[in-house]
C-alpha cells in the first residue's frame, strides 16, 4: 500500500483584478461574467511508499512550495484525490511560527498542534533548544529573528514532533553549512526509521546523495519523476539551456509558459444566469464584521 497517492491534482487561486472583488467574491455578488484563475499545480498523479525520500526540483515558481503545502494538508487541493496515510510535518522558513510569540512559546505552541501532551514538550523542550542552537534569542520574540534562526528553530521543532512524513521546503538553503549537516544527519535518522520524507531544495549534490527518488515540477505539472540519477541529469540539461538564454529569451519562456497556467472558469459563467444576485447568509455575517471594523477605526 503506498503511503501517499495523488490522482489528478489541482489546485487553482482566483484572480482578483481589485480588492473589491475579493469581497464580491465572498458574498457571492454575480458581477463579473468571467472568472481568471491560476493553475498553480495541475493533474498532478504519483505514488510515494513508506521510507521512501523523494527530492523536488523546479525553477522558481513551479509549483514546488503549493504542492508541499498540499501533501501537509495547509491548502486543499481544488479537485483531484489526495490519501495521505501518516501524521505530517512541513519544516520551511518561518512555517507555523508566530511572530509575536517567543521562541520557548512557539515551541509549546507548536508542540500542541501536533498532539503532544504538556509532559511531552517538558521533555522534548531541553532538546529542541539545543538543536536549534540560537542562543539567548530562545527567549525573543519570533520577529526578532533572522531567516537563519527561523529555519533553525523550525527544524528543530519539527523534526521532535516525530511525525510519519517530513516534507522539508528549502529549510536547508539559509544558515551555515554547520547547521545543514545537523539536519542531514537527522534525517538520516529517520530515513533508518523507514519514514517517509520530501526534500526540496536547489543543491543537486544534497539530491544525489540523499533521495531515492526525484519529482521535477515544471510551471504546475510534473515534467519528470524517476530515479534520481536521471531526473537530476535531465534538470541539469534544462537549467543549462535556460541559463545559456539571454535575459529577454528568458523573459519571453516564462510568459509563454505561465499564460498556460491561468484560465477563464467557463463552468462558472454557465452558473450566474441561474444564481440569485446575493447570498444572503454571507451578508448577513460580512456586513456586521465590516461596519465593525469602521467604528474601530473611526475610534468609536
Amino acid at each position: 500500500m503506498s503511503k501517499i497517492e495523488f490522482k489528478n491534482v489541482y489546485k487553482s487561486f482566483k484572480m482578483h483584478a481589485r480588492q473589491s472583488d475579493k469581497l464580491f467574491n465572498l458574498l457571492s455578488i454575480r458581477r463579473r461574467k468571467n472568472t481568471k484563475e491560476f493553475l498553480a499545480v495541475k493533474n498532478v498523479s504519483f505514488k510515494v511508499y513508506d521510507g521512501e525520500t523523494i527530492g523536488i526540483v523546479g525553477l522558481n515558481g513551479s509549483g514546488k512550495s503549493t504542492l508541499s503545502n498540499i501533501l501537509a494538508q495547509i491548502v486543499q487541493p481544488t479537485s483531484g484525490q489526495i490519501t495521505i496515510n501518516g501524521e505530517t510535518s512541513l519544516i520551511a522558513i518561518s512555517a507555523g511560527l508566530n511572530n509575536n510569540l517567543t521562541g520557548i512559546e512557539n515551541i509549546r505552541l507548536k508542540c500542541m498542534m501536533h498532539g503532544l501532551t504538556n509532559e511531552d514538550i517538558e521533555r522534548e523542550k531541553s532538546s529542541i533548544i539545543e538543536f536549534a542552537d540560537i542562543g539567548d534569542y530562545i527567549e525573543q520574540p519570533v520577529k526578532n529573528y533572522s531567516s537563519g534562526m527561523r529555519s533553525r528553530l523550525g527544524f528543530a521543532i519539527a523534526v521532535h514532533t516525530n511525525p510519519d512524513i517530513l516534507i522539508i521546503d528549502e529549510a536547508l538553503s539559509v544558515g551555515d553549512s554547520t547547521f545543514a549537516e545537523k539536519c542531514l544527519n537527522k534525517m538520516n535518522e529517520f530515513k533508518e526509521q523507514d519514514k517517509t520524507i520530501f526534500f526540496i531544495s536547489h543543491s543537486a549534490n544534497q539530491m544525489k546523495t540523499f533521495c531515492d527518488r526525484i519529482m521535477w515540477m515544471h510551471y504546475g505539472e510534473i515534467k519528470e519523476f524517476g530515479p534520481k540519477d536521471e531526473v537530476v541529469k535531465s534538470y541539469a540539461d534544462f537549467t543549462k539551456w535556460f541559463n545559456g538564454l539571454n535575459e529577454l529569451e528568458k523573459k519571453n519562456y516564462k510568459e509563454k509558459m505561465l499564460q498556460g497556467q491561468f484560465v477563464v472558469n467557463k463552468k462558472f459563467d454557465d452558473q450566474i444566469d441561474k444564481s440569485v444576485e446575493f447570498n444572503y447568509l454571507n451578508l448577513l455575517i460580512i456586513v456586521p464584521v465590516i461596519v465593525l471594523g469602521v467604528l474601530v477605526t473611526l475610534g468609536y
